[in-house]
């Protein structure tokens, strides 16, 4: 794997002469609180660690700089938690993506499942304009879904230092399905007191580092079907696999 092309690294020049056959990878998060234990970012920094590695196994993908707020009321109980809103985040990514027209297609790596709705939306609208885009999402346990075992882990494989282990607990426990009518009628405090959903108890950054290997897995193979393809004007270019 070579490293990942960065957009915040290129310049204008730089995207002009391959845009056209390049992905740009957009890693979608939010800044929500995530258990006494981990740090708000935890969602945006997985998303970005995914795309990361999406831009190292294809060298057709360029990386945007992430989005790290969304849609994320249902935290609102919780001090530091930001949240646009669906609809803000909805319009933010449609926008964005209509914005990148340079580029063959805009691939959305999204880290937060509180944005699934909007981006859903966004990506439908995108769609029936005409516009490649795709989107993708880690799988997870639904008695497993917000600042446990498998996020905690994760966190302690991407950025140990920011895991404070001696203060992790259980929270809720029951899956995510069961908690839905509650959660949307008095917000996740509600439901857990601690803002956790699972049970970080055996988390590890081994377990950590196979989680991101299996999600990354599944998202490059997701990506076979994103290949841009070659423009006919580039047929003679000789420097279309030396991007």
């Amino acid at each position: 794997m070579s490293g990942p092309r960065r957009l915040a690294e290129l310049t204008w020049p730089e995207v002009a002469a391959t845009a056209s056959r390049s992905v740009l990878a957009v890693p979608v998060g939010s800044t929500e609180q995530h258990g006494p234990h981990l740090p708000f970012t935890v969602d945006t920094d997985i998303a970005v660690a995914l795309a990361e590695r999406l831009a190292c196994a294809r060298d057709w993908i360029v990386l945007a700089p992430p989005v790290p707020y969304g849609s994320s009321g249902e935290h609102a109980g919780f001090p530091g938690t930001l949240s646009i809103g669906r609809e803000a985040t909805e319009l933010l990514l449609t926008e964005l993506v209509r914005s990148a027209d340079a580029f063959a297609a805009v691939a959305l790596v999204s880290g937060h499942g509180g944005n699934a709705v909007p981006l859903r939306r966004a990506v439908a609208r995108l769609l029936s304009e005409g516009r490649t885009v795709h989107f993708w999402e880690p799988s997870g346990d639904p008695a497993d879904s917000h600042a446990g075992r498998a996020e905690t882990s994760a966190m302690l494989a991407l950025r140990p230092a920011a895991v404070h282990r001696d203060r992790a607990a259980a929270g809720e426990r029951r899956p995510l399905s069961a908690l839905l009518p509650a959660l949307r009628r008095s917000g996740l405090r509600a439901v857990t007191p601690n803002g956790v959903l699972g049970d970080p108890a055996g988390a590890g950054a081994a377990d950590g580092q196979r989680r991101l290997e299996a999600w990354t897995e599944d998202l490059v193979a997701t990506s076979s079907t994103w290949t841009p393809r070659r423009p006919a004007a580039a047929a003679d270019d000789q420097s279309w696999d030396t991007i």
